[in-house]
């Protein structure tokens, strides 16, 4: 059973002051709870959500289930999410993200043996004039080539 931290619902608490309507709250709140369970939400972090929310379950899984930057399962230290959209992939996404999977020997979305790494694909995250690019954590990195993408990468580890 997840439970929120003190902190995080706090946080969270705080969150929903600053909204006339609770459903407004949803999208900082899912990354709370994402947060504080290891990077992904699970049924039981929505179920608590809801809980301290105050707001159905149904409703905070509609938010969940639309965005992209939400984890629906674990991923690794390093979440390398390679943007798809049409930029990118004209700019060569697709050799990116093949070239990543190949050098770290796993397949999109799952966890690397050693637990560092996740690669995706995911929509647009608005830097079409840098193309190709990925997002790390919260930081972006931009006019790649498969090999300059690795070298970031194997900083990483």
């Amino acid at each position: 059973m997840f439970q929120l931290s003190p902190e995080g619902k706090q946080k969270i608490l705080a969150e929903l002051k600053r909204y006339e309507s609770k459903q407004s709250a949803v999208l900082p709140a899912l990354y709370i709870g994402q947060r504080e369970n290891k990077g992904y939400i699970t049924p039981a972090v929505i179920e608590e959500l809801s809980r301290v929310m105050e707001i159905p379950e149904s409703q905070i899984n509609e938010v969940f289930t639309f965005y992209s930057m939400y984890n629906k399962k674990s991923v690794g230290k390093h979440h390398v999410q390679v943007c798809r959209t049409l930029s990118c992939m004209l700019n060569g996404a697709a050799e990116l993200s093949q070239h990543l999977c190949n050098e770290l020997n796993v397949q999109l979305d799952q966890v690397t043996a050693d637990g560092r790494f996740t690669i995706s694909e995911v929509e647009c995250l608005g830097s079409c004039g840098t193309a190709p690019m990925m997002q790390v954590g919260d930081k972006y990195y931009e006019n790649l080539t498969p090999e300059s993408a690795m070298n970031l990468l194997r900083a990483m580890k």
